[in-house]
């Protein structure tokens, strides 16, 4: 799979609006960038990350509460910290602050924790073409994904809007192609491609644990029209 950007982003849903946009602001020192309508009352606040991107998507209905999610930290590169400092977002989310080139992270990474480390690492490497480093750290472009062992069943059922750190967001050329590739080698699909105005055209794939994965052919990053 060619990635758009060397990066992923991080997508996060929250009904904290005012003490979430304080947290990642002030406290993480991440630069506000804009906001953007997804529809059903979400208002998606992006944050830049040395060229990844944190989404926080702010719903205005309650949003229930994921029994677990995969995604067990956020880890954040910052010229801020020269040790990893753990941290807790309004909604309790953990996020770890690292030194730029920490496990060889920029902008974002995410901490998985999965049931079987070797079956997470065929599915990344396999599927999605990211690189194994060593057992539990894969590259993807110019950061990392790293995998913990640890959870003990996967939560397909989830949905995608809930509290907490709830999807990775890839970059590609073609969302379309991407996706049935995707399928075909193994994926569970989340949500078919769909087309939000001119802005991206986007779909959902599912890890073995129910990790979700948005592939996103955003306009302005691939620099063709959707």
């Amino acid at each position: 799979m060619q990635l758009a950007k060397p990066f992923y982003d991080v997508g996060v849903f929250s009904n904290q609006s005012e003490a979430q946009l304080q947290f990642w602001q002030q406290r993480v020192g991440l630069a506000f960038d804009h906001s953007l309508k997804l529809g059903g009352g979400v208002l998606q606040h992006r944050h830049n990350a040395d060229g990844a991107v944190l989404k926080l998507n702010d719903a205005r209905d309650p949003l229930p509460t994921a029994l677990q999610s995969p995604i067990d930290e956020l880890l954040i590169a910052t010229t801020k910290v020269t040790a990893p400092q753990l941290l807790n977002d309004p909604d309790g989310n953990q996020v770890r602050l690292v030194p730029p080139g920490y496990r060889g992270i920029r902008g974002l990474a995410v901490q998985l924790k999965v049931q079987d480390v070797a079956r997470s690492e065929q599915f990344y490497s396999q599927v999605l073409g990211l690189q194994t480093e060593q057992p539990g750290l894969l590259a993807c472009g110019d950061t990392r994904l790293l995998l913990k062992a640890g959870a003990t069943s996967a939560d397909l059922e989830a949905p995608l809007a809930a509290i907490g750190l709830r999807y990775i967001t890839l970059q590609v050329f073609d969302c379309d192609a991407t996706y049935a590739n995707a399928l075909a080698a193994g994926a569970t699909s989340g949500r078919e491609p769909v087309t939000l105005g001119s802005t991206a055209r986007i779909a959902f794939i599912r890890d073995p644990d129910g990790t979700w994965i948005e592939l996103s052919e955003r306009a302005s990053v691939t620099g063709k029209a959707v």
